[in-house]
């Protein structure tokens, strides 16, 4: 019973991150563009975050300044993939690669150093009493709240609004939208930027709520598993909740698993999330090979006003 409620208690700490990056990609990918850069943009959310915090000590200065990066990125995406027309493959590969590089040059004077503080933590006092529920859901931290108000509102903000459903338009026949009176570039350049902050704050509470510090590519490939659950969650914020904590469960059962004294090798532990990943994704692509993917029509795909899909 304890170990239940200490691994869902860790899985929803370590699937925060994950949550912010995949909602980020959702956002972006619904307006028609590919989203690969969110490992690159983690780390740049995550070095900056200690950067700022370290000087600064403002845990609110750290939060504008990693979502400021993600911004000033996802500009930089959007106007090479909606303006330029480039191929949004390697422009999302290209952000990956200079995060990664750029993060490890920022980050070589506060490799180590310890943070002068912490995302605060809520105990409230009512939920002691609820079994499981309580346990699980007391002292949280500050992001981990945020993000179930994320989720809450991008679900409502895609499905429940008028917007939602011209950013979907755009996503899928972005000639019609635009036909239709919808500003195709306009929906697609805030769709990027504001996913990228979100994907930038994902690497803020990686470092703030996760890892004490500040280390060169701590986010060990969770950029690439985030790209991987927005094709899991079949591009929906609701179900993109449940699959970043399902991923955190596995993330977190291996160090249980070593704090039991498992015989198991370490490497082999840390292995479990990334195999089951790609086992539920080779299952699903079977199970709907001949089913509709969910994924936005135009995704990937440049448009050119008067051109016809």
């Amino acid at each position: 019973m304890e170990f239940i409620t200490q691994l869902l208690s860790a899985a929803l700490s370590s699937g925060t991150p994950l949550l912010f990056a995949v909602g980020g990609g959702i956002l972006i990918e619904r307006s028609g563009i590919i989203q690969l850069g969110a490992e690159g943009l983690m780390l740049m959310g995550a070095v900056t975050a200690s950067l700022v915090y370290i000087q600064t000590g403002s845990l609110l200065l750290t939060l504008l300044g990693s979502l400021t990066v993600g911004a000033l990125l996802g500009l930089l995406h959007a106007f090479l993939c909606v303006s330029l027309r480039a191929n949004q493959i390697v422009s999302g590969l290209a952000l990956t690669l200079f995060g990664s590089g750029f993060s490890a040059y920022l980050g070589k004077s506060v490799s180590g150093m310890p943070l002068p503080g912490s995302v605060p933590r809520f105990e409230i006092p009512f939920l002691n009493a609820i079994p499981w529920i309580g346990p699980v859901f007391n002292n949280l931290d500050l992001l981990t709240w945020l993000s179930f108000v994320l989720v809450a509102l991008a679900t409502v903000f895609v499905y429940l609004t008028s917007w939602g459903l011209d950013l979907r338009a755009v996503g899928d026949n972005p000639a019609t939208a635009d036909a239709m009176g919808i500003p195709v570039q306009a929906f697609r350049y805030g769709s990027v930027i504001v996913g990228s902050m979100f994907i930038g704050l994902a690497g803020a509470d990686l470092l703030l709520a996760f890892s004490p510090t500040w280390s060169e590519g701590m986010t060990a490939g969770k950029g690439w598993i985030a790209i991987a659950l927005v094709i899991f969650a079949r591009w929906n914020p609701l179900r993109a909740m449940f699959c970043a904590y399902f991923f955190g469960a596995l993330d977190s059962l291996g160090f249980r698993m070593q704090l039991l004294g498992s015989t198991i090798p370490s490497y082999f532990l840390k292995m479990i999330p990334y195999l089951v990943t790609i086992l539920v994704l080779m299952y699903l692509g079977w199970r709907n090979r001949n089913k509709p993917s969910g994924a936005p029509e135009a995704l990937g795909i440049p448009y050119f006003r008067e051109q016809r899909f």
